[in-house]
């Protein structure tokens, strides 16, 4: 007899189907697994022996062989306990075979017996929606699985209340849907005096979706600029709000299975390597721009990143997606992120600010700049110079202005661009470009001299059209006319 259990692998933020078959068959005894396991996943045989040891069960004395179908789909993940547990106790006849057939298992074992969490629940809870099964995961991870509408879940805290729930013995208690956790919106607008200007250009940044990139000397408030950030970007929609949580749930990252609505704020350490930003690793892993898909990746003192690090962002910031490609696996993460960066600039940090000389300017300059290259800072929409703050503006009085005032004029600008059935402006593209980017004569001539004299390529001044466009929009005007297109260019070119 063989005993079918089914369950998935997960490939980024696919499920595939597996099929768990358990044979018992006579021979000497020996539990194998077979079916491009990796390391994890053999060593299933280790903490399945000791779980049904901890229930009382000891493995037949034949020869247990565990098929991991298809053969020729690597395996990964410790989620390959639980079904190869149940296989194996239907195998043995402890429980119904047939019975099992109408769920999907995921889970890791622990010595005790215990279901224990495992990453990608979430995945698993939508791929038995599609397939028409129910779901049977770790305890603690069932409110994350009730996120998927209309799956069946069960959620043992170990082996044995599952067990008794298949017999009819015991009756387990349908989880409850994870609570909408409460967002951190991070400090408030009013905390930053002076530096209207790049007020203006964060304000520009989260009505649009646009790239922005800071510079100034060290101690202006560009990092406390970039922290004001997540408090006045809308909340992520229920389905965006879903998708992210997909990406942290095969992180790892979705804690009690509460599902957040304010969009993610990463800020990797410049010493990352190319795997933690992108992806990838020998457990091909979501990366930290996949992490902040539709919200922000902060990257804090830019050039002392390694240039490979920064250029691995160059097709993810213009796709919006990570392919991740290895010798047995093809994965393919979501990332459609807005790059908010800050930089000093110079290394000493202090070129151009009158009160304090840089010994090296301008060689200083051109070394430290030159460590970001130009295909990257093409697809940076936002240039803004960030002075340094004086004494006496820190004296004054705060802003009368603070983020609640700024979201919602952010909010009423995303409104107008959801009703061209786009996200946000960052993404208009073709037609729809032609049709509400495309300025009026005035500045449409105003956009020529300056392309020309910019030397825009062609990706410039698309985004130089899609920040005019955002312009507009918090001016809440119809078309784009020359003082958009004016300020647009304001921002184009980085200043040091």
């Amino acid at each position: 007899m063989v005993a079918l259990v089914r369950t998935v692998a997960y490939l980024g933020l696919e499920a595939r189907s597996v099929e768990v078959q358990c044979q018992v068959a006579p021979g000497l005894p020996r539990f194998t697994v077979v079916g491009l396991p990796d390391k994890a996943v053999s060593e299933s045989r280790e903490r399945v022996q000791a779980a049904l040891s901890a229930m009382g069960l000891a493995l037949p004395p034949k020869r247990i062989t565990i098929n991991l179908s298809p053969a020729d789909l690597p395996k990964d993940g410790s989620h390959y306990d639980l079904p190869i547990a149940l296989a194996l106790l239907a195998a043995m006849g402890v429980t119904d075979a047939e019975q099992l057939g109408d769920w999907i298992a995921v889970g890791e074992l622990a010595l005790d017996g215990r279901v224990v969490a495992s990453p990608g629940v979430l995945i698993a809870a939508l791929h038995a929606s599609e397939a028409g099964t129910g779901l049977i995961c770790p305890a603690e991870q069932g409110p994350e699985a009730r996120w998927a509408s209309g799956v069946p879940v069960l959620a043992p805290r170990d082996l044995v209340s599952l067990l008794g729930h298949l017999k009819g013995s015991l009756v387990l208690d349908e989880p409850q849907r994870g609570a909408v956790a409460e967002a951190a919106l991070g400090n408030d607008l009013k905390q930053v005096k002076g530096q209207e200007t790049a007020k203006r250009a964060l304000e520009i940044a989260a009505a649009g979706g646009h790239n922005l990139l800071m510079v100034g000397p060290p101690g202006s408030g560009k990092s406390l600029l970039a922290s004001c950030l997540p408090g006045i970007l809308p909340d992520l929609p229920p389905a965006e709000a879903l998708e992210v949580s997909m990406v942290q749930s095969v992180a790892g990252t979705l804690e009690a299975g509460r599902i957040s609505r304010a969009r993610p704020f990463r800020a990797p350490h410049h010493s990352a390597s190319m795997a933690a930003l992108t992806g990838g690793g020998l457990k091909v892993r979501p990366g930290e721009v996949s992490l902040a898909h539709l919200g922000v990746l902060f990257l804090d003192e830019l050039p002392e990143f390694q240039r490979p690090v920064l250029d691995s962002l160059r097709q993810p910031l213009e796709t919006g997606r990570v392919d991740v490609a290895r010798a047995n696996a093809h994965v393919t993460f979501p990332a459609r992120v807005q790059l908010v960066a800050a930089m000093n600039p110079c290394r000493c940090g202090y070129a151009g600010d009158p009160a304090r000389n840089c010994n090296k300017y301008p060689r200083c300059v051109g070394d430290y700049q030159a460590r970001l290259s130009g295909p990257l800072l093409d697809r940076i929409d936002l240039h803004v110079h960030v002075a340094a703050v004086s004494a006496i503006d820190m004296a004054l009085p705060p802003p009368t202005e603070g983020s609640d005032a700024v979201a919602r004029r952010v909010a009423t600008a995303r409104a107008r661009q959801t009703a061209r059935g786009v996200r946000s402006n960052a993404e208009l593209e073709g037609d729809k470009l032609e049709t509400f980017a495309t300025p009026d004569e005035a500045g449409g001539k105003l956009l020529l001299q300056a392309a020309e004299k910019l030397h825009l390529s062609a990706r410039g001044y698309t985004r130089m059209l899609r920040v005019a466009r955002t312009i507009a929009d918090l001016a809440r005007a119809e078309s784009v006319g020359r003082t958009h297109i004016a300020e647009a260019l304001s921002y184009r070119q980085m200043t040091g």
